[in-house]
């Protein structure tokens, strides 16, 4: 099974910016689309953003469109999230997965089957 690994995550200001980055094991990471999922203290887990396994096609929630970005390197095996311009509601622990199925356009939680173990973003207003 792939191994996702999660770093970057931190404390920042209300204002500030993070990158974060997800790296993947295998020789297969370029066929398979990637998603950011984040889950705060006693809430249900939340789609933030999707790469397509391209890089050609991404798709936010509504709760950080315009203010994150996904993107990926496939020859690094590795999916990014910048996330800009930071509030204090974005303060949860955020996880990087993959679709269970390949060449697979999606972002519904319910489509990704492997997750990383998480990394914690603190937003302090």
């Amino acid at each position: 099974q792939v191994q996702l690994v999660e770093s970057g995550g931190g404390s920042v200001q209300t204002g500030g910016s993070l990158r974060l980055s997800c790296a993947a094991s295998g020789r297969t990471f370029s066929i398979y689309t990637m998603g950011w999922f984040r889950q705060a203290p006693g809430k249900e887990r939340e789609f933030v953003a999707v790469v397509s396994w391209n890089g050609d096609s991404t798709f936010y929630g509504d709760s950080v469109k315009g203010r994150f970005i996904c993107s990926r390197d496939n020859a690094k095996n590795t999916v990014y999230l910048q996330m800009n311009s930071l509030k204090a509601e974005d303060t949860a622990v955020y996880y990087c997965a993959r679709v269970l199925s390949s060449f697979t356009w999606t972002y519904r939680v319910s489509d990704f089957g492997s997750w990383g173990q998480g990394t914690q973003v603190i937003v302090s207003s």
